[in-house]
């Protein structure tokens, strides 16, 4: 017979404690109770809690004391803050504490349950934890002392429900650190919908993240589902947060605070339970400053920040994620990892990379093609400080994609996405060799100054039959 559940209940209102204890009674929960810190402190001495709801304001002391105590003695013991109705302060203050939920006075009994169940799913989750690593917190590779740290914060921020501010320059992994929170989180059985706030159209915007209804407007031909919906359960993250226009900006402000959303054409609202999480690489505070960032929004969304580190602060780890990501592209390849050459290695360490993670990725990538299979040397990386100025001339691969437009005369464009136009370019370069050599692969790599398994793989990564 496996034992009951257990969960402390500190207030010091009777009635809200009876409450509490016959509420999770029905649950199956064994319950305890403390009326004053001090017991509080006595109950989790002695015992080892599932789940621990605390009032904010106690007759020897404040709730938050108990939510700290918790947060570095017990961290396995989920916890919950009692508040009084629109005490918003508190609530932060909770949260930034280490609380994974509040609930306010008077105590809504269905949303009560609800945080009830996220708590115990959680307490199993940090319990499993404990004895084994997570299973995608090796993805965030680096035992430097700010990975160190950024990783200990992930698995703080991962047990609350609050919203949380991802900020770094682009290519630092900001979607992995919102994923690893969402699955270190009471929500990981639930959906995980990543969404660029930059890639959705201006006019199609409401309907994709709220939906619509069938006929609302011309091309509705049906009901559909938005991202809100889609969510429910787990987690939204919002990348590029700053691209949304004020219009929008309003929109998701209401749908945070009144958790619920009306599709296009709906009469009527529906409820959302979703944990929204964020990120940009943009100045966010310096937006709201500017006005094209509404300020209560963002500090809606903004309860905890997490500042995830450029790769040029963190050189130490250079070395363990330069050969993760060889042995990554080497096994979608089917093929060994070539070892990376010392001074090859040194290069990359001096490199100040721009682009961060996503860029050392980038030059892997080409480094493996461009290499000869016994290792990568530092003519394979072909870092920018290493081209000769003629190189291209000696390369009529890079002549023709990286030709600048203003050597034809031409006013340059600045795309939207550089790295997708820079694949459509090189896409178009490969599919014209091709087609001039009679699809010769052999004749195509020469033509194009590329070894033939250069030429394989770029197939490979790009899709082309």
């Amino acid at each position: 017979m496996t034992n009951p559940r257990t969960a402390l209940i500190v207030d010091d209102e009777r009635d809200i404690r009876e409450l509490l204890v016959l509420t999770l009674g029905r649950m199956g929960l064994r319950v305890d109770t403390a009326a004053d810190v001090g017991e509080a402190r006595a109950q989790l001495a002695a015992n080892r809690y599932d789940l621990c709801f605390t009032d904010m304001r106690l007759p020897d002391g404040s709730g938050q004391s108990i939510i700290e105590l918790i947060a570095e003695k017990y961290p396995e013991t989920p916890v919950a803050m009692i508040t009084a109705h629109g005490n918003v302060d508190a609530a932060v203050d909770a949260l930034k504490a280490g609380a994974f939920d509040f609930v306010s006075k008077p105590v809504d009994l269905s949303v009560l349950r609800r945080l009830v169940q996220n708590a115990l799913r959680l307490g199993e989750e940090r319990r499993a934890q404990a004895t084994e690593d997570h299973s995608s917190a090796g993805r965030l590779l680096g035992e430097s002392p700010v990975m160190q740290a950024l990783r200990a914060t992930i698995t703080k921020v991962a047990r609350s429900q609050a919203p949380v501010y991802i900020s770094g320059e682009s290519g630092v992994g900001k979607e992995l650190v919102a994923r690893l929170i969402h699955e270190q989180g009471p929500r990981a059985s639930g959906p995980f919908v990543p969404v660029n706030c930059g890639a959705i159209p201006t006019e199609l915007m409401e309907s994709e993240f709220f939906g619509h209804r069938k006929g609302s407007f011309t091309g509705a031909s049906g009901d559909k589902e938005g991202l809100f919906q889609t969510a429910n359960g787990g987690t939204l993250f919002l990348d590029e947060v700053a691209e949304l226009p004020l219009h929008m900006q309003v929109k998701l402000l209401r749908v945070i605070q009144e958790k619920s959303v009306r599709p296009i054409g709906a009469n009527a609202e529906a409820p959302v339970d979703v944990r929204i999480l964020s990120a940009t690489h943009k100045n966010l505070a310096q937006l709201v400053e500017d006005g094209r960032f509404r300020h209560d929004l963002f500090y809606r969304i903004n309860v905890i920040e997490l500042v995830v580190p450029p790769l040029r602060e963190r050189r130490a780890d250079i070395p363990a994620l330069a050969q993760a990501v060889l042995e990554r592209l080497a096994a979608e390849l089917g093929e060994p990892a070539p070892a990376i050459d010392p001074d090859a290695m040194a290069r990359l360490v001096e490199y100040p990379f721009p682009g961060n993670v996503r860029e050392l990725e980038n030059i892997l990538e080409r480094a493996l093609a461009l290499s000869d299979g016994t290792g990568i040397s530092v003519d394979d990386l072909r870092l920018p400080n290493l081209r000769e100025p003629n190189e291209s001339a000696h390369d009529p691969l890079a002549a023709v994609v990286g030709r600048p437009a203003f050597v034809t005369g031409q006013q340059p464009a600045v795309p939207a996405d550089l790295p997708d136009y820079i694949e459509r370019m090189e896409r178009d370069v490969i599919v014209k060799a091709l087609e001039e050599c009679r699809y010769n692969k052999t004749r195509a790599a020469a033509k194009l100054g590329i070894t033939f398994r250069a030429l394989r793989y770029k197939l490979k990564k790009l899709g082309i039959d």
